[in-house]
């Protein structure tokens, strides 16, 4: 092991550091939430009616996304299984405890601490997959130094662009296609572009798949295939809302399965399916939907979403990203461009095409609660009528269609912008020499960092 990429001290001394600062910022500023704090629970109390039985199945199902889906997914490498699951481990351990504490201070906070519940560790472990995501673009050239170092760097930038979107453009965007997909896909393209390496460009003798690794990636795609529906569904209205989004979700994912399949064989020259198209191009339509999964969009306009994500997905994997690793010096390991940034951008635009179409023929007064901007504003008579229908409608913005189409094309350009020049700098920071980088002869090996066992070279070779 060379000692520039050692992490002997380097490792210890960052997550130490980490663990320091996290526990005096959990000591002074964290407490138990209404939900969780035993002063506040009497006889009178139904602990049915703890927020825990309504939060919980959705932050297990993306745990599993989280820590079991990605995990495997990103092991797809010969040499590289280790790290694609123990690196996702680490991360995501350290974004969760980080996402915590940052967006708990733009969202939870009041009287002086952050009130922690298990609806916190949703939201940060929606914030980890925006992490999670932007890592699949610099898979096996980085180390798990540079990869705290980024999630460190990056989970600040999004709880401001969250917070900031949410607070002042006041957007619809219950799949997380603006905030989780684009802004993730754009800032891992932000950081790998910094951290361009030409002589890979035409590929690397260890960037290469087995048998055996495929199968463990095509768990990971099928772990995340099941779940998805939690996902898009886990912070929209209960009701009928949250059932549209699960029913949209599955409509979409099943038919970007089955167009994947189609196409895989088509464009094979021996008209046989190639396991990378199933284990990524098969999830699109989970990310085309998301802008609209809980509007009246129609079944089959979902089924439609799923084709188009889809079709869109698999040419971005043939054409696009080798397009951009050579003229643009973009260099996306993992496609996130195709998977979260190109069916991320049908899913805003299919999103906004739902907004403009939206009235109360087809939402009946409950579009005011799905569309909680376009509410009549507080003293505007029409909402003491809607108020009667449905009891605790709150006061809007009294936005027309187009004027919240306008607010969600603005909310897509910002958070790209700040996405973009958020991996641009962090790529920068992660160019210290300090923080163990391989070298282009390592990339991709799990020599470099771990203890392997003694069949580690051999069995990768019997493929």
């Amino acid at each position: 092991m060379n000692n520039s990429t050692s992490l002997r001290v380097r490792l210890p001394v960052l997550v130490l550091l980490m663990e320091v600062v996290f526990l005096g910022l959990f000591a002074g500023f964290v407490t138990y939430d209404d939900n969780a704090n035993a002063k506040f629970q009497n006889n009178e109390t139904n602990p049915m009616d703890n927020s825990l039985y309504r939060d919980y199945p959705f932050f297990a199902d993306v745990q599993v996304m989280i820590f079991v889906g990605f995990g495997c997914l990103l092991a797809f490498l010969r040499l590289y299984g280790f790290s694609g699951m123990v690196f996702n481990f680490l991360t995501a351990t350290f974004t969760i405890q980080w996402a915590i504490l940052m967006q708990g201070y733009f969202q939870f906070y009041s009287d002086g601490k952050i009130h922690l519940g298990v609806i916190n560790l949703l939201n940060a472990e929606f914030a980890c997959a925006v992490v999670l995501i932007s890592f699949g673009a610099v898979l096996g050239k980085t180390s798990p130094v540079q990869l705290l170092v980024m999630a460190l760097l990056e989970v600040p930038i999004f709880a401001v662009t969250e917070w900031a979107v949410l607070k002042y453009l006041k957007i619809n965007d219950a799949g997380g296609s603006i905030l989780i997909h684009l802004f993730a896909c754009y800032f891992g393209l932000g950081v790998t572009f910094v951290l361009y390496r030409p002589s890979l460009n035409d590929g690397h003798v260890k960037e290469v798949t087995s048998y055996q690794s495929d199968i463990l990636s095509l768990m990971g795609t099928l772990f995340l295939w099941v779940f998805w529906p939690s996902f898009n569904s886990a912070l929209t209205l209960k009701g009928d809302d949250q059932h549209r989004a699960v029913l949209h979700t599955f409509i979409g994912l099943s038919s970007s399965t089955m167009t994947a399949f189609a196409l895989s064989a088509v464009f094979n020259k021996r008209g046989k399916l190639t396991m990378a198209d199933i284990q990524n191009v098969t999830l699109a339509g989970g990310v085309t939907v998301g802008a609209s999964v809980d509007m009246m969009i129609s079944p089959a306009a979902a089924y439609a979403l799923g084709i188009m994500g889809c079709t869109a997905c698999f040419m971005g994997y043939r054409y696009l990203t080798p397009f951009l690793a050579r003229h643009f010096r973009i260099q996306d390991q993992c496609g996130i461009h195709n998977l979260h940034g190109l069916t991320g951008l049908i899913s805003c635009t299919a999103g906004i095409c739902a907004i403009l179409m939206a009235n109360e023929e087809t939402y009946g007064p409950s579009m005011y609660q799905i569309f909680s901007h376009r509410a009549p504003m507080e003293g505007d008579p029409k909402l003491l009528e809607l108020q009667q229908l449905i009891p605790g409608l709150r006061p809007g913005l009294g936005r027309t269609a187009k004027e919240q189409a306008v607010y969600q094309v603005a909310a897509i350009f910002s958070t790209i912008g700040a996405a973009a020049v958020g991996g641009v700098l962090t790529g920068f920071a992660l160019k210290l020499p300090c923080l163990a980088t391989p070298s282009d002869e390592f990339c991709f090996d799990d020599e470099l960092f771990f203890d392997v066992p003694s069949d580690f070279l051999s069995s990768s070779l019997a493929f």
